[in-house]
């Protein structure tokens, strides 16, 4: 028996590409493009998958609805409505297709805060030879404790690629019960203000959930050690800018690198651009060869095993968000 794939509005360029793609790979589902929301609401009744973002309207209309496939890897703020988190449809996202890209980008900026080059990067926009950096002004990665928050595919690969630094690494995550390659230890999310203290640098790798949105604060920060050092590649919802802004100029912070913001784009004005300590990127960490095809890639095999009756790969815990 035939069943519906619908893709879902917006649509883009490579649309009608993908779904050539899908159709080709699961024969037996009936790939079909909705390019607005009239369209939409007149397929989903028929519809047993779906590829895209769904409202609360859109849901209502799919009764049939057994698989959704989200378009990102960690969805926004949103995306799991209370209607979708109650209903039976399975959720899968596109975790694992960032990592080598997202985890290299965040490595960048720890070794460019460790070596102080948000203040040399600023001086040669001005021609300035000044040599002032102390030797305390360097973190030394083998002397020092680096405390990964979110250990999932990301923060493995991070973790790995900073031992080879000779830093210790640990981590905290709420369901990883191994311990990855380059790791000393793992911890509950209930030990964060524990650990805090005791790291020379913080790297957030976290989706945006209910829990984590807020979660470095100024009484977080308050803990960190003066010099410590904080990188945020995963979401932006999970730092106050404001009291980042403020452990900068209260020197109670060594220095901070984001490529995620509380708002984004991060306006023009906004006083993070111009302290000496910070490195902003926007919002670029994902970028990278092969990812279109990495997206494609889990997309078909997801219908490949829908249409088999097999289990999907990328499934989402909706009520946690990821």
């Amino acid at each position: 028996m035939t069943r519906d794939l619908i893709m879902l509005p917006p649509l883009d360029e490579t649309t009608e590409a993908w779904a050539l793609a899908v159709a080709q790979a699961a024969p037996g589902l009936r790939v079909r493009i909705a390019p607005d929301r009239a369209a939409a609401l007149q397929l989903l009744p028929q519809a047993e998958a779906a590829f895209g973002t769904l409202d609360a309207g859109l849901l209502a209309a799919a009764g049939k609805l057994q698989w959704l496939q989200a378009p990102m890897a960690a969805p926004p703020a949103g995306f799991f409505f209370p209607e979708l988190v109650a209903h039976p449809v399975q959720v899968t996202n596109f975790r694992g297709i960032y990592n080598d890209h997202v985890a290299t980008h965040a490595v960048a900026m720890l070794l460019a805060l460790a070596r102080g080059l948000p203040t040399y990067m600023r001086q040669q926009t001005r021609g300035e030879w000044i040599r002032h950096l102390a030797d305390k002004d360097i973190l030394h990665l083998p002397q020092s404790t680096v405390l990964v928050v979110g250990v999932g595919g990301i923060g493995a690969e991070i973790g790995r690629m900073v031992s080879a630094f000779g830093a210790k690494v640990i981590g905290i995550d709420p369901r990883r019960a191994d311990l990855p390659v380059g790791f000393a230890a793992i911890f509950p999310p209930q030990e964060l203000d524990r650990l805090l203290a005791l790291a020379d640098a913080v790297i957030l790798t976290l989706p945006h959930t209910p829990e984590s949105e807020g979660l470095i604060d100024a009484a977080r920060l308050a803990l960190m050690r003066p010099h410590g050092l904080l990188v945020n590649i995963g979401r932006g919802a999970t730092v106050r800018l404001d009291a980042v802004l403020a452990a900068l100029r209260q020197q109670r912070l060594g220095g901070v690198a984001l490529d995620v913001f509380e708002e984004e784009p991060l306006p023009p004005d906004h006083p993070l651009w111009q302290e000496p300590r910070a490195l902003l990127t926007p919002h670029v960490a994902v970028v990278g060869p092969y990812i279109v095809e990495r997206r494609l890639a889990v997309l078909c095999d997801n219908a490949q095993r829908f249409e088999a009756g097999r289990p999907l790969i990328n499934v989402v815990d909706k009520a946690l968000w990821y």
